[in-house]
């Protein structure tokens, strides 16, 4: 009798209809190289993915399907189409408003098979923030993060995670607060071991050069002590101009940051194809890639998908409880 575990099913919502998303998605699934990992499908217009077929000259059949349990085992690629946009209602290389709307609803169905558990991870490939606003269902990229969740970025070994996002540089230092900083490491180190890392070392980032005032004694310091008391295997506050070597170097699992830019900036700089970022904090694994949905070249075909397929590997991989990829 096999006592081999059962692959994950994973989605990937093709982001912006207009864009590179159905050509980057498609190209990953074709490629190869998830047989075996997971079962993938598509989530999004069904016309959208055979347009990127012509252009990226891909041969493999393309079949809508109704459920994603229709996918399991089969060799062509299935596109779960809600049918809520249309080739003509816009125009390849350009934003629009079905396509901003269209995105919101594919993100949206795929959270709900998400939470139902009729899929273990959803992958989202890039959207447009103009449709978005044209759409007029969210007002900015920002609403589409799903409400309790922390975004971790990761970039080969180094994993990083702030306590805020999108916020101006003179308002952080009034959100480094003990409760929210522990709040992240308790989370953190829960969703990690979840995710098949049974003893992680994560490393809290100082706020401020060296880690040498107020903040980082007051506030980081304490909630580092509370979280070593409850068995977590925490440090910090470390230098920030050093603690993502560190990562890089394997002496830590994943990096607590005090805002956006102080581990982007690092994540980005380390490596940029491959990398992604996963939402914390859900049932299922949810994550998207770095870069944009490339309008001036949409069409073409030529767009890399190694961002799409190192996301969909990650996401098969996390929900596997197999831990990251190396």
């Amino acid at each position: 009798m096999s006592t081999s575990k059962p692959l994950p099913t994973i989605a990937a919502m093709i982001g912006d209809p207009a864009g590179i998303g159905p050509e980057v998605c498609l190209k990953a699934l074709d490629s190869g190289e998830l047989e075996g990992v997971c079962h993938a499908f598509l989530l999004g217009e069904l016309e959208a993915v055979r347009r990127a077929a012509a252009v990226c000259g891909i041969h493999r059949e393309i079949r809508a399907i109704d459920s994603p349990a229709q996918q399991a085992g089969k060799r062509f690629i299935g596109v779960l189409d809600p049918g809520d946009v249309h080739d003509g209602d816009y125009v390849v290389g350009k934003p629009s408003a079905a396509a901003g709307r269209a995105v919101v609803g594919w993100q949206r169905l795929g959270e709900r098979l998400g939470r139902a558990g009729d899929i273990d991870g959803l992958v989202l490939a890039p959207v447009d923030s103009v449709s978005l606003k044209l759409g007029g269902i969210v007002r900015d990229i920002d609403e589409l993060q799903p409400d309790g969740t922390w975004m971790l970025r990761i970039s080969g070994k180094l994993r990083v995670v702030p306590i805020t996002e999108h916020i101006r540089i003179r308002d952080i230092a009034s959100t480094v607060r003990r409760d929210p900083v522990l709040r992240l490491i308790e989370t953190l180190d829960r969703t990690l071991k979840c995710w098949g890392m049974p003893a992680p070392r994560i490393a809290v980032a100082g706020l401020n050069p060296h880690a040498m005032f107020e903040e980082d004694e007051e506030e980081i310091a304490p909630a580092v002590a509370l979280a070593r008391e409850q068995g977590i295997e925490a440090i910090g506050p470390l230098t920030p101009d050093a603690v993502f070597r560190q990562c890089l170097e394997g002496r830590h699992d994943a990096v607590v940051t005090m805002y956006h830019d102080q581990g982007q900036i690092a994540v980005k700089t380390a490596a940029f194809a491959g990398a992604c970022t996963i939402y914390m904090g859900l049932p299922y694994v949810m994550l998207n890639v770095p870069h944009g949905s490339g309008f001036d070249i949409a069409g073409r075909g030529i767009a890399q998908h190694l961002s799409v397929l190192a996301a969909l590997r990650t996401a098969a991989a996390l929900a596997s409880r197999s831990g990251f990829l190396e």
